[in-house]
């Protein structure tokens, strides 16, 4: 039987354990429930991901890929007419927008570091990539604090069933960023 060329074959199965974790949680993915979910043969999981962290770092690069564009494309971030806790808020607002499915499968990953290591620098690479644009906007350790703070913020409105507070977050921000400038 001759081999089929498949070259979305990688991402497809990247997209299924996303969709897994998303479902189930990081305790229901196995190369198996992936394969399935990607309609791939079990051994084309292993094939492209050796242990299920390869997987997982591939799924948080994804989603930390998908956040970085959605900053870009935000263009607040880069607009100095528009004051840096309004272009925050705005960011988060968007971010909030997409629905808390998405949001808690990206925290899901992200703090999935504490327990995996070879995470780490995945996670590490989300915080860096809204630092950097902050950082354009004000001084590399304000540039942290503020990521931390919606960090902060997401994960309160996450774990509480809250809503998002765009007031309460722009202030919250003003402070830490006018602070800073003062």
């Amino acid at each position: 039987m001759a081999r089929r060329h498949d070259p979305e074959r990688r991402e497809r199965i990247i997209e299924a354990g996303i969709r897994v974790v998303g479902a189930k949680g990081i305790a229901g993915l196995s190369h198996r429930t992936v394969a399935a979910e990607a309609d791939v043969p079990l051994g084309s999981t292993t094939y492209h991901f050796a242990s299920l962290d390869e997987l997982l770092v591939a799924a948080l690069r994804r989603c930390n890929e998908n956040f970085a564009r959605m900053v870009r494309e935000g263009g607040s971030l880069a607009d100095p007419a528009v004051p840096l806790a309004d272009a925050l808020t705005r960011l988060l607002g968007e971010w909030f927008s997409g629905g808390r499915g998405p949001m808690e499968l990206e925290y899901e990953l992200y703090l999935a570091a504490l327990r995996r290591p070879a995470l780490r620098p995945v996670a590490g690479e989300w915080a860096d990539a809204l630092v950097e644009p902050i950082a354009h906007r004000t001084d590399p350790a304000t540039a942290r604090a503020l990521t931390a703070l919606l960090d902060g913020i997401c994960l309160q409105a996450l774990l509480t069933g809250g809503e998002f507070d765009p007031e309460y977050t722009r202030e919250m921000l003003a402070r830490v960023a006018e602070g800073a400038a003062g």
